[in-house]
C-alpha cells in the first residue's frame, strides 16, 4: 500500500509540522521518483531502477495550476500557511527546479505574502549548485537528517546513488544554520538486520551532526502510515520528547510532531 499525490497542485492540507499547506508535487502522478528508498516512505518503493524525467510536469503546467489555485483560495480569503514542495518523492530531482522556485516565490509574493514557502527535501541533491541556491532562497528549507552512522543512513535511507553521510552534513554546513532539520525515529529490520535509530550511539553521533549543522530548528517525528517496510515500529511519544529534549539541552530548538 502506497499514498501518491495524483495531482500537481494539491491541497491545502492540514499538516502536521506545517499547518495549512498546499503542496506541489514536480514528480509523476503515478509512481515515486526519488534517489532515496526510505524503509518508512508512504509513498512505498521506487519500481523503475532506470527512471527518466519522462512523466514530470513542465514548468508551465506547474505554474499554471498553482496560479489557478491561489486565485481562488484569494478570492476566498483562504490563506495557506504554506506553500510546500512535496509529492511523489525528491522535488529537487525536477530539472527546472530552480526556475520553478523562482516562479513560485513570485506568485507567493503576488499573492500571499506572508505564507511561507517549504521545500521537504532528502538533502541528496544539495552538491548541484543550483539546487543548493534555489533552496537557500526559502529560508525554510526543510532537510531530511535521520541517522548519526553511515551504517544506520544507508539501512534507513537505501541511496540509489553514490552518496554519503559525511558528503550530505558538509552541504548542510554551508546553509550557516538558515534550515531546519526533519529526523524521523523508528526500530525495525530491513535486510535481515535490526536498525534503531535511538540506540545511545546513533543519539550522540546525530547530535554531534546537529552541532555542526546548527539548524534554526529540528522536527522529530514517529512513522505515521502505512510503510512500505512492515517490521518498523512507531517510537513513543515519551521517548521522541526525551530526544527532542536532548536537542534542546544542547541549545538547538526542537518539537515533536506525533
Amino acid at each position: 500500500m502506497s499514498l501518491l499525490f495524483h495531482e500537481v497542485v494539491f491541497g491545502p492540507v492540514h499538516s502536521r509540522r506545517l499547518g495549512v499547506s498546499l503542496g506541489i508535487n514536480l514528480l509523476p502522478p503515478d509512481k515515486k521518483f526519488c534517489t532515496f528508498e526510505c524503509i518508512y516512505c508512504e509513498c512505498g518503493w521506487s519500481h523503475d531502477s532506470n527512471d527518466t524525467h519522462k512523466g514530470l510536469p513542465t514548468r508551465d503546467f506547474v505554474i499554471q495550476k498553482l496560479e489557478e489555485k491561489l486565485k481562488d483560495m484569494s478570492a476566498r480569503e483562504h490563506a495557506p500557511d504554506a506553500i510546500t514542495f512535496a509529492g511523489n518523492g525528491e522535488p529537487t530531482i525536477h530539472p527546472q527546479f530552480p526556475e520553478i522556485m523562482d516562479d513560485v516565490i513570485r506568485l507567493r509574493d503576488q499573492y500571499f505574502p506572508g505564507t511561507r514557502v517549504t521545500v521537504l527535501s532528502n538533502a541528496s541533491t544539495l552538491h548541484k549548485p543550483e539546487v543548493f541556491n534555489a533552496l537557500k532562497k526559502t529560508g525554510d528549507s526543510i532537510l531530511k537528517l535521520d541517522a548519526g552512522t553511515e551504517e544506520t543512513f544507508r539501512l534507513i535511507n537505501n541511496p540509489r546513488q553514490n552518496i554519503t553521510l559525511q558528503s550530505i552534513v558538509d552541504k548542510l554546513k554551508e546553509f550557516a544554520g538558515e534550515l531546519i532539520i526533519q529526523s524521523l525515529f523508528l526500530r525495525g529490520v530491513v535486510k535481515g538486520r535490526v536498525v534503531d535509530n535511538t540506540t545511545e550511539k546513533e543519539l550522540t553521533r546525530w547530535l554531534e551532526l546537529l552541532l555542526e549543522i546548527q539548524p534554526k530548528y529540528v522536527m522529530i517525528y514517529p512513522i505515521d502510515r502505512p510503510t512500505p517496510n512492515n517490521s518498523i515500529e512507531k517510537i513513543p511519544f515519551n521517548e521522541l520528547k526525551a530526544i527532542a529534549a536532548k536537542v534542546e539541552d544542547a541549545g538547538i530548538r526542537a518539537q515533536v510532531f506525533y
